[in-house]
């Protein structure tokens, strides 16, 4: 029985959050068609164990003099009592916990810095990314610049480049692969201010949270922007902008790196979804 409430359990948190929406904040949106998936055979699994148990419970009433019982090699209550709790665990988690708000403090709080620079240690694949994503780590490295080379063909045509949210992280990768190709350009986007203090120097990035498959390679994607004079904004405040790509030595990261000139910026209301994700 308690195997079938746990089947089920899942299969309603995952139908919670289809219905709530709050899986487009654990996963990319482009993938929920395997979170649906994962219900449905919840849900078969749970009637299965359902139609088991019942099976069991008719046997144990007819063999309730037979102390042999069953082997299903968590013989053990304690086994058996860590086995459902590590299976619950999600249920509780999913149920339980709020989702957090997104906003600058996570950057903060994780330490900006450049993900691919040759100072970066840790493991690439769980690894808070920052400015440019990086998908390379899911490719061979032939596969992966022929991927990009194929993008890069949808936007150098172009004089002005608008990045909306189903594009935003394949160009930014590719402004940052390839940035000679976009210097000169124009390209207007939408995201939340950074402020970002050095020593005495204060720089403004514009954000977007991206996932690229799922939150452990989540990131907080953007470019380094020079506001028009006398045009400041609060961290978290969103903004729609126009501007001119160029490169600029950032000495933080002791690199160039590409910036936007801005020429035209509004404030804007905060999307209702924050997350951009990437299409493959």
């Amino acid at each position: 029985m308690i195997r079938f409430l746990i089947l089920i359990g899942y299969t309603i948190l995952m139908m919670y959050l289809q219905v709530s929406g709050r899986l487009n904040q654990y996963i990319n949106v482009h993938y929920s068609y395997l979170a649906i998936l994962s219900m449905a055979l919840s849900f078969v699994l749970a009637i299965v164990q359902l139609i088991l148990w019942n099976k069991e419970e008719d046997k144990k009433t007819e063999d309730h003099h037979n102390h042999a019982g069953h082997d299903h090699g968590l013989n053990k209550p304690y086994q058996r009592g860590i086995a459902y709790l590590l299976l619950s665990l999600p249920l509780i988690v999913g149920f339980m916990f709020p989702t957090i708000s997104l906003d600058t403090s996570i950057v903060e709080a994780k330490g900006f810095n450049f993900p691919l620079s040759k100072e970066s240690v840790g493991d690439p694949d769980v690894e808070t990314q920052f400015l440019k994503p990086d998908t390379s780590i899911y490719f061979d490295k032939t596969d992966y610049n022929e991927q990009m080379k194929q993008a890069l063909t949808k936007y150098v045509k172009d004089n002005h480049v608008t990045i909306t949210d189903e594009n935003y992280l394949e160009v930014m990768e590719l402004i940052y692969n390839y940035p000679s190709e976009f210097i000169g350009k124009t390209i207007s986007y939408k995201g939340f201010v950074f402020n970002s203090k050095q020593k005495e120097q204060l720089d403004t990035f514009v954000f977007r949270f991206g996932i690229i498959h799922c939150v452990a390679d989540s990131g907080v994607f953007g470019l380094l922007t020079n506001m028009p004079e006398n045009q400041t904004f609060n961290n978290n405040d969103w903004v729609e902008l126009t501007g001119t790509i160029h490169s600029e030595y950032y000495a933080p990261f002791k690199r160039e790196i590409p910036t936007v000139e801005v020429t035209k910026v509004k404030q804007v209301d905060e999307p209702k979804n924050q997350y951009v994700y990437r299409s493959f």
